[in-house]
């Protein structure tokens, strides 16, 4: 049932690539870049939105009150597959700033088609690397939230060192919230599900906010997606887990 794929910061052993090789390429990638071709609408959106809303990835901290020309609460989402959800929480919830992490260009062109359409002003897209956006661009200790719904499961037991959802990634995402910000993921894989739970539960940064070793509620503010409601109608299970960082 999966619909969205991110990125992991995870590193292949040293045994397994030469030590000359830079440390992004040596990372294994929760994704397989298959671009896909764009709609003639996604590219409309890109051409006109792009300039506004779009972020080229620099080697520099963004002023996230400068960016959105006021000071909010920040969040960020990786991997937002085609921005359904995204722009349906940026539309219910104008009092916070969202930024938008994805490195398939269609679904980029298709939540900036969505932006034009709802006339959203709270919304800021990256068409890159979650990992580098975070360390090359987002400040410590300033996110309110970080989301990661429905991430690639890499089902298969050769492929499941490439989930996202490991210890090093735990400790990034920790490092940009801020005392008493939320780290919210969901997943419709029981054994993906477990995972999150055993890896979130050894972080030492983390508290969850639905007690030890408790799964949450879907949470209103995270829309029900046509995919999850076919999931559901099929007797399909989905897991919510919420982590806060600890003061």
């Amino acid at each position: 049932m999966t619909e969205k794929t991110t990125e992991t910061a995870q590193t292949q052993p040293s045994s397994e690539i030469p030590a000359d090789i830079p440390a992004e390429k040596r990372r294994i990638k929760s994704f397989v870049l298959r671009q896909g071709r764009l709609s003639k609408a996604q590219q409309n959106a890109l051409d006109a939105m792009w300039p506004s809303y779009g972020l080229e990835l620099e080697d520099k901290l963004l002023d996230l009150t400068e960016l959105f020309g006021r000071d909010a609460p920040t969040i960020v989402e990786i991997g937002f597959g085609m921005g359904t959800s995204l722009a349906a929480m940026a539309e219910a919830h104008p009092e916070n700033n969202y930024i938008g992490i994805e490195v398939h260009r269609p679904g980029v062109g298709a939540l900036l088609k969505l932006v034009q359409e709802k006339g959203l002003t709270n919304v800021r897209v990256f068409n890159d690397d979650a990992i580098e956006v975070l360390n090359k661009q987002i400040p410590k200790d300033s996110l309110s939230a970080v989301y990661l719904f429905f991430p690639d499961p890499w089902h298969k037991k050769k492929h499941k060192k490439r989930r996202i959802l490991q210890a090093e990634f735990a400790h990034t995402i920790a490092q940009h919230l801020k005392p008493g910000g939320h780290f919210h993921m969901a997943t419709d894989w029981e054994d993906y599900a477990e995972q999150m739970m055993d890896v979130m539960s050894a972080a030492p940064d983390y508290s969850n906010t639905a007690g030890e070793g408790q799964f949450t509620p879907r949470p209103d503010y995270r829309p029900l997606t046509k995919f999850e409601q076919r999931g559901h109608k099929l007797g399909h299970g989905v897991w919510d887990l919420i982590f806060e960082r600890k003061a």
